[in-house]
């Protein structure tokens, strides 16, 4: 079936689940998921524009937000609907980093190591904070979604061991972002035989720990920051089963695509930038089904 064919969301949501294999959908996460049932998918691994730190070039992304309250509330109505759309005993992987105030500065340096964090807007400083504070964006998030109904089950840190330099005098320079595992209910699929680590002292493998060390990899084909395959791959791992069917609706170059493609599971992602679409359709191999919903006539931004 072709966009051509498509003439509702409704349409969209039956091709998809008749597919029996991974797609991509471009539009706005939230519209999208809407239209999906619920039960869909057995895991969520996603990885959300952060706030006020990179432009992704697109009107009304989230992220762009002028108040922190925004960012979040937005968030949260999305991952509202990622938990509906999750099966009972789903997951939900959540990787977002940390920022701090402008001290009222209205723009960001251009940064010639990242050239998407240049933009033309910096958020002003939250109420309540001060110039110079951290924001603690990661934990705002999580406790906000905590309170709309998501169990907290663990904050992971994922170290970066070839962090990023910074020129900072007065605090040391950030080497890790968090990585918070979130559950639809108290009883879910967590297969920690799959993610066991080795273990000198006990000569067998032991529990998987909340700390991970995982340099970051650089992708040259996208401007834009990008997780790694190793930081995605336990949480697949030890949130779905063979042949299970996935979610990431931030769906970037397609890192998370990437690796459940890997594992032999299927993935739905979902994009607003047709580009990256593109980007992660030529990684995952241009057979992937692409829908851009945009030109569905039910859209509405």
């Amino acid at each position: 079936m072709t966009i051509a064919q498509l003439k509702n969301f409704c349409d969209l949501s039956t091709a998809l689940l008749g597919l029996k294999q991974s797609a991509i959908l471009v539009g706005d996460a939230l519209t999208i998921l809407k239209a999906i049932p619920e039960a869909t998918f057995a895991c969520c691994v996603t990885s959300p524009p952060y706030w006020g730190l990179r432009d992704y070039g697109i009107p009304h992304q989230i992220g762009a937000e002028a108040e922190l309250e925004d960012y979040i509330s937005n968030l949260v109505a999305v991952f509202r609907e990622v938990r509906r759309t999750l099966k009972e005993d789903g997951t939900l992987w959540l990787n977002i980093g940390d920022s701090y105030t402008s001290g009222n500065r209205k723009w960001r340096d251009t940064d010639d190591k990242n050239p998407a964090r240049a933009m033309d807007y910096r958020p002003p400083t939250p109420r309540g904070l001060k110039p110079k504070d951290m924001i603690g964006v990661p934990w705002r998030l999580a406790f906000a979604l905590q309170a709309d109904g998501w169990y907290l089950r663990a904050d992971i840190i994922w170290h970066k061991p070839n962090c990023q330099p910074e020129s900072v005098k007065d605090r040391p320079t950030r080497s890790h972002e968090y990585v918070f595992l979130l559950s639809k209910s108290k009883h879910y699929h967590y297969d920690h035989e799959s993610v066991l680590e080795p273990s000198a002292s006990q000569g067998k493998p032991r529990n998987l720990r909340t700390v991970w060390s995982i340099n970051t990899e650089a992708f040259p084909e996208a401007h834009f920051a990008t997780f790694p395959p190793a930081l995605v791959e336990p949480c697949v791992k030890a949130g779905s089963r063979r042949g299970d069917f996935l979610l990431d609706p931030f769906f970037g170059a397609g890192t998370v695509g990437l690796v459940c493609m890997r594992m032999k599971r299927r993935i739905l992602g979902i994009e607003l930038n047709p580009e990256y679409a593109e980007i992660a359709r030529s990684r995952l191999g241009d057979e992937l089904p692409l829908w851009n919903t945009q030109s569905l006539d039910s859209y509405r931004s």
